[in-house]
C-alpha cells in the first residue's frame, strides 16, 4: 500500500474538554488520520497500568496531551493537592508509556501560569523557572512545569536514538465552546458569563466580581490553540529546533493582547446584555497583576490567532446558551 495513503492514527487525551475536543474538531477538519479517545469512565491517566496496556494496545502515531484538572483561582486554593497530584500522574503515564509503546511523537499542553509571577511582560520562554510563581496556583504550575522538563528529558535522552520528537505548547488563558461554567470552580470568562447571565435572568441590581478588576490578562479562543497544536505537531523537525532549545524547548500560543478584568467583565455584560451595576470585592485575590505571553515564537513559525476577544466571547456566550437556557 502507498504510504501517503495511510492515515495517521492519533490519540487525542481529554477529548471530553474544552481543549481536547477542539483540537478533534480541527483535526478532523484538517488532517487525513483516526482519531482514538476515551472517557475517563472507560481509561483512567492516573493509572500506570492502565495506561500502559492502552498505549501498547493502541500503538498511536501521535498523542496530544489535553487531558489535565484544571480551574480558576477558588478551585486551585480550594484543592492544591488534587491539581499537583493529578497533572502529574496524567502527564508521567502517558510520556514515560508513550515512550515504552514506541510513539515518536506528542505533543503536551501547559499552561501561561508556568512562569514566575512578577516575570517580565510580555513573557517570553526563557524566562522559565527565573522566579517566584504565583502562590494561588503553584501546585497546578509546578506539574506543568515537570511536563515540560518531561518532553526535553526523553528528547535529550532518547531521542537521537529512539527518533522521539516530544514538544510542549503554552497557551495563555482560553475560552471558547465546552468550557466549565461551574459557578466557583470556573475560569474567569466562563465564571463572568454564568454570573451575568443568572443576574440577567433574575433582574439584580448588582453583581460582584473577585477581585480589584485591576490584574491584566490575555485571552484566546480555544479554537486558535487547537490551529495552534496541531501546527505545532506538524512542523518539520529541522523547522521546530531552529526556534527552540534543547531545555527551552516549549512554545508559548497567545493572542498578542491584554486587557483588565474591569473591561473585561464589561465587555461580558455588554454581550450577556446585563445593564445592572458591577462592583469589585478587593478582599478576593487578584492572582498574577499582568500576564501576557511573548508568542513572537510562534509567529516566526508560520502562525498568529484570528478570532478576536469580541467574536469569541459572543461564539462563547452562545455556547453557554446551549446548555443553560
Amino acid at each position: 500500500m502507498n504510504k501517503s495513503h495511510i492515515s495517521t492514527k492519533i490519540f487525542v487525551a481529554g477529548h471530553c474538554g474544552m481543549v481536547g475536543s477542539a483540537i478533534v474538531r480541527q483535526l478532523m477538519s484538517t488532517e487525513n488520520c483516526r482519531i482514538v479517545t476515551r472517557k475517563r469512565s472507560e481509561l483512567d491517566l492516573t493509572n500506570q497500568e492502565a495506561t500502559k496496556y492502552f498505549l501498547k494496545m493502541e500503538k498511536p502515531d501521535q498523542i496530544y496531551i489535553a487531558a489535565a484538572k484544571v480551574g480558576g483561582i477558588y478551585a486551585n486554593n480550594s484543592f492544591p493537592a488534587e491539581f499537583i497530584y493529578t497533572n502529574l500522574m496524567i502527564e508521567l503515564n502517558l510520556i514515560h508509556q508513550a515512550y515504552e509503546a514506541g510513539v515518536k511523537k506528542l505533543i503536551f499542553l501547559g499552561s501561561s501560569c508556568i512562569y514566575p509571577r512578577l516575570a517580565d511582560q510580555p513573557m517570553r520562554e526563557d524566562t522559565l523557572l527565573t522566579g517566584l510563581l504565583e502562590p494561588t496556583n503553584e501546585p497546578y504550575a509546578i506539574a506543568k512545569i515537570a511536563g515540560i522538563k518531561l518532553c526535553e528529558s526523553y528528547n535529550r535522552q532518547y531521542g537521537q536514538k529512539n527518533g522521539l520528537d516530544y514538544r510542549s505548547i503554552m497557551p495563555t488563558n482560553l475560552y471558547g465552546p465546552g468550557d466549565n461554567y461551574h459557578p466557583e470552580n470556573s475560569h474567569v470568562i466562563p465564571a463572568l458569563i454564568r454570573r451575568l447571565h443568572e443576574a440577567k435572568s433574575k433582574q439584580l441590581p448588582s453583581v460582584v466580581v473577585w477581585g480589584s478588576g485591576s490584574p491584566m490578562r490575555e485571552f484566546l479562543f480555544v479554537d486558535d490553540l487547537a490551529s495552534a497544536a496541531v501546527h505545532v505537531m506538524n512542523l518539520d523537525l529541522s523547522i521546530y529546533k531552529a526556534q527552540t532549545q534543547p531545555m527551552i524547548s516549549h512554545i508559548n500560543v497567545g493572542y498578542g493582547e491584554d486587557i483588565s478584568i474591569r473591561d473585561l467583565a464589561l465587555k461580558i455584560a455588554k454581550v450577556v446584555g446585563y445593564k445592572g451595576e458591577l462592583t469589585f470585592d478587593i478582599t478576593k485575590p487578584d492572582g498574577s497583576p499582568k500576564k501576557l505571553m511573548d508568542s513572537s515564537r510562534l509567529k516566526k513559525l508560520g502562525w498568529v490567532a484570528k478570532v478576536n476577544l469580541d467574536a469569541g466571547l459572543n461564539l462563547a456566550y452562545q455556547d453557554f446558551l446551549k446548555f443553560n437556557k
